[in-house]
């Protein structure tokens, strides 16, 4: 298996994971955190989705989803390009306010979707262009989508794990 393959498939698997945590939950249920101050389902998948389509965009030099598409109001948002979730705090986690899981899922398919495109054309050397120089060591494309695909199944575990507990489960 070549490195396109392995970062395809690992990118492949996100839409399903996303998918299972969002399956069946009510627009006010995507809204519900499990205690005070913890993220609900809705802000997790925005976010991780937020996060790939915003690094693979820089890395492809091009316009995000988020910002040419018509998902951030269907979310409650403005199409801000630095607005990810990072750094939010309870306000903002709420103003994240997605009609439907649909809308979250459709958004993620659609970045998981550019990103698999981009990873099926890219050389082994390709990984090695450093990216963002604002870190010692500067960041290479290779550090980048794994940094992006560690953070993406991290918070699909967590979305998953915070369905349960709105659910019951």
């Amino acid at each position: 298996m070549d490195v396109n393959d392995l970062l395809t498939e690992a990118y492949g698997r996100l839409p399903d994971l996303v998918a299972g945590a969002l399956d069946g939950l009510s627009p006010e249920q995507l809204r519900q955190a499990p205690a005070a101050g913890a993220n609900p389902v809705g802000w997790l998948v925005w976010h991780l989705t937020r996060i790939q389509d915003q690094q693979v965009s820089d890395v492809l030099g091009e316009e995000q989803l988020w910002v040419g598409g018509e998902w951030a109001g269907r979310c409650g948002l403005t199409a801000d390009p630095d607005d990810t979730g990072y750094g939010h705090g309870p306000e903002q986690v709420a103003r994240v306010r997605p009609e439907n899981g649909g809308v979250l899922l459709d958004y993620h398919r659609a970045v998981v979707d550019r990103t698999c495109a981009y990873l099926r054309g890219l050389r082994p050397a390709d990984l090695d262009r450093v990216v963002d120089e604002n870190w010692d060591p500067p960041v290479t494309l290779g550090v980048r989508l794994v940094s992006v695909l560690d953070d993406d199944v991290q918070h699909a575990g967590q979305a998953a794990y915070v369905r349960g507990l709105i659910q019951g489960g």
